[in-house]
């Protein structure tokens, strides 16, 4: 029974939902329609459980009328069947419509609709542009994922389930005291419009500061996540100060709301038990003047005293709930304001799958520039045209923000051109899908950050199918296999089942570079990006594998990036960049004959070791022995 419930709905729905709207409303139903049926099930549910509670109190009273008028000896047979269907209602009918009201709400609804907040967020945020991860905090962004699902949960279930009770519940009461006594009803009236009135005093005011509360968690957590994501930086500096008041800038900002949100909680639960004293005091003068007028009965009296005080304890729940509930309302505008961006990159209506039959690149007429928070952009490519024919194998050299980088980025798609185009074999990437696109492409960053999983996932990521035979060639190639072997984690896991630690911390900078290497391997894409790709490694260990990245690189378009020019020296072509132009195009040879930017660079890296100046000034190729083939 209870599996049945659980799976009436699927957690993880495979349709594409697309952005979800600004609006609290909307954005709430873009998450609520895979259980909207199973809410308005829950809501009839409750109705019915209400309404049955109130007609329970009705038989109450009656019941105490019966034993006030009944003569002992007739009162079964008068009153047998009545009591039987007492009987039943309170034993068989009230706990299976509550029994069903159960399942609904916990086995089909408060577990699986949070889960399907989170899944759905969570695909939306993996398509967001790269620029908005780099302008915001991961656990931030995690914290806003995780309670936004949970607070559109209790928003949609108070409002549904809470307050469906609570008017069938009241309005019940008002019927039931109404045709018995009609003045009854005022004090009732008069709670309720005092009750609305404090609602409408204290509620917006605890949604404020919920909103205010969720932000300000959610940078603390921020903050927390940040230092521990960069402990070995904040050791290395021996500042552990400086990330405590950091970190307590946040949590006393945090503490400012909680402060102010407990001060509202003392004044509503003042103003809540005056309240209900007055109406328990009103109510009950009420029906013992009724009763001395001969109005009501015994019965009617201890149905209205029972009900009374069950609104009265039942009044102290709603409000929290209530405030709760706008609580939750708040956490999840806060929420919008993270989960319902639209992706700065996405994929084109009829976008189709990118095929690389040659692997040439083009750059058309390229503009492009980096937003920034004041509205304009800093520029880095106004016009850049750049060819790289099919197999070719490019180095590109320029000093640091000369937009090197940047090229490979706009090659992956991470960011849209402003103006021009890029081509792969004449195909523009912006109207192809991103994945077939990166699929296409392999990439070794200087910068490696692997997923904190086993070696071995870390490698397959390259090519999720491939066997255990093919990754370890792989590893064997990006000469990984001289440590990898060796690797033991906190939990005992060996080899290649090791966990490497969130972004690889467990490992040094050389030993991910070669996992990372070992990954590209395995991809084996058409088109290939090195960018300071060995930089990380030891001059013995870099020319190992540079005889596996000449292997790589047959057949294949390669675009090298590196400040080490002797790593690209030997490649089919050099580019040298300078403030997002191309200023110098051709092999080494045709470059220091040029003396240019990249025969200063040359001679500043290998000139004052082994090249020197000849009497011209021309800068004179040093030996072979300061050279790293590629």
């Amino acid at each position: 029974m209870f599996r049945y419930f659980e799976n009436l709905v699927n957690p993880y729905p495979a349709e594409d939902f697309g952005t979800p709207p600004q609006g609290l409303w909307p954005f709430i139903r873009h998450f609520s329609r895979p259980v909207m049926p199973l809410l308005i099930a829950m809501s009839v549910a409750t109705a019915f459980v209400s309404a049955a509670e109130v007609l329970f109190f009705h038989y109450m009273g009656e019941l105490v009328d019966w034993l006030s008028d009944a003569d002992r000896d007739g009162f079964f047979a008068e009153h047998g069947w009545r009591l039987a269907w007492l009987g039943l209602l309170a034993l068989v009918g009230l706990p299976l419509l509550v029994l069903l009201q159960s399942l609904l709400t916990h086995q089909s609804i408060f577990g699986n609709y949070p889960m399907i907040g989170r899944w759905l967020s969570h695909r939306h945020m993996l398509g967001q542009s790269m620029a908005f991860f780099q302008d915001e905090f991961a656990g931030r962004i995690s914290q806003k994922v995780m309670q936004t699902a949970l607070a559109m949960r209790e928003t949609v279930t108070k409002l549904m389930d809470l307050m469906v009770y609570v008017l069938v519940y009241f309005a019940g009461a008002m019927l039931l005291m109404g045709t018995a006594e009609p003045w009854l009803m005022l004090p009732l009236g008069l709670w309720l419009v005092g009750y609305i009135a404090i609602m409408w005093c204290f509620v917006p005011r605890l949604r404020d500061v919920s909103m205010a509360q969720a932000d300000a968690r959610a940078r603390m957590t921020g903050r927390i996540v940040d230092s521990y994501s960069n402990i070995q930086t904040i050791k290395l500096f021996a500042d552990t100060g400086r990330e405590q008041r950091y970190a307590r800038d946040a949590m006393e900002g945090f503490m400012e709301t909680v402060h102010r949100q407990m001060r509202l909680a003392t004044k509503l639960s003042l103003s809540l038990t005056l309240l209900n004293s007055l109406l328990l005091g009103g109510i009950a003068a009420m029906a013992i003047g009724a009763w001395y007028l001969e109005a009501v009965s015994l019965g009617m009296i201890a149905v209205a005293i029972a009900m009374v005080m069950r609104i009265r304890f039942m009044s102290d729940w709603i409000l929290w709930e209530v405030a709760s509930l706008f609580e939750n309302i708040g956490t999840v505008q806060d929420g919008i304001n993270t989960i319902a961006r639209e992706p700065v990159v996405k994929d084109r209506a009829g976008a189709t799958e990118l095929a690389v039959p040659q692997g040439e690149i083009r750059f058309d007429a390229v503009r492009f520039g980096y937003a920034r928070p004041d509205g304009q952009s800093a520029r880095v490519f106004d016009g850049l045209n750049l060819t790289i024919a099919p197999g070719e194998k490019v180095g590109v050299i320029g000093r640091s923000g000369a937009g090197k980088s940047t090229l490979a980025n706009l090659l992956l798609r991470f960011f849209e051109v402003e103006a021009g185009r890029i081509l792969i074999d004449d195909q523009d990437i912006a109207s192809v899908t991103q994945e077939s696109l990166r699929r296409q492409i392999g990439m070794v960053t200087q910068d490696t950050s692997l997923l904190h999983r086993s070696v071995r996932e870390n490698i397959r990521y390259g090519s999720p199918d491939a066997s255990d035979d093919e990754v370890r060639d792989a590893m064997r190639r990006a000469h990984a296999d001289t440590f990898i072997d060796d690797l033991v984690d906190a939990k005992g896991r060996r080899g290649l089942d090791a966990h490497v630690g969130e972004r690889g911390v467990k490992l040094s900078g050389g030993q991910r570079q070669r996992i990372a290497i070992a990954r590209v391997l395995l991809k084996n894409a058409p088109i290939l990006v090195l960018d300071e790709a060995t930089s990380a490694l030891d001059s013995e260990v870099e020319a190992a594998i540079q005889e596996q990245l000449e292997a790589l690189m047959e057949g294949k378009t390669v675009i090298a990036i590196a400040h080490r020019l002797s790593t690209i020296a030997m490649l089919d072509r050099l580019v040298v960049m300078d403030e997002g132009r191309i200023i110098e195009s051709g092999t080494h040879e045709q470059l220091l004959a040029q003396r240019g930017l990249y025969a200063a660079l040359w001679q500043r890296q290998s000139g004052g070791f082994l090249g020197v100046d000849d009497d011209d000034g021309e800068a004179s190729r040093p030996s072979a022995a300061v050279e790293t083939p590629l």
